[in-house]
């Protein structure tokens, strides 16, 4: 099920933020802002520590761009939290000062379509939502797949570059590099300075 276009669903649960509990923490109160947000199976897993901590190692980048990073999992906060006071030596993500959402019941998984029913946890699924609260961009990994969070960021560049200058970001283009208009001139012009120079 694809959320691309669609209002993202918002939800209230509680948090761990700061390496603190809050009880209250609804997706609404991110707009204005861009949010990334992922979900992940479990705490206290394997691949998910290197994803959680690869995310908090380019917060700086996310929030330098407007960007609310959010990680959510079945998990209860009391978990979440155990989770945080636990050394990245020992498997932990100590040091992840993000919010991550405790979707005990299931609820938000569900209705982001990420939820796998049978094992009562959720795929890797990310979601890139706009200031409008629209999801623009999503991706969905099986669970042993990692995520490339360079890659999440490209397309937080890809967005905001869109949404400014109203072209068009063709494939493998990143920040800096040259875009395109939406036509048949647009895609001339953007093969014809792509063609090799000749001796």
């Amino acid at each position: 099920m694809s959320l691309v276009g669609k209002q993202a669903p918002d939800f209230d649960a509680k948090v761990v933020e700061n390496g603190q509990i809050k009880d209250s923490y609804t997706l609404s109160q991110s707009k204005g802002k861009y949010v990334v947000l992922f979900f992940y199976p479990l705490d206290f897993t394997f691949v998910c520590p290197t994803e959680l901590h690869a995310f908090q190692a380019k917060l700086a980048d996310f929030e330098s761009k407007g960007v609310q990073l959010i990680g959510c999992s079945v998990d209860s906060h009391f978990s979440h939290l155990a989770w945080v006071n636990t050394p990245k030596s020992q498997g932990g993500i100590e040091g992840v000062t993000y919010p991550l959402v405790a979707d005990i019941n299931k609820t938000i998984a569900r209705d982001y379509g990420v939820l796998i029913e049978e094992e009562g946890i959720a795929y890797r699924g990310l979601f890139l939502i706009d200031q409008e609260g629209v999801v623009r961009h999503q991706v969905v990994n099986d669970l042993p797949l990692g995520r490339n969070v360079d890659e999440a960021l490209r397309m937080v560049d890809a967005l905001q570059y869109v949404e400014k200058n109203g072209e068009v970001c063709p494939a493998n283009w990143t920040e800096g590099e040259t875009a395109m208009t939406a036509d048949q001139n647009g895609l001339k012009d953007y093969f014809g300075d792509k063609q090799p120079a000749m001796a």
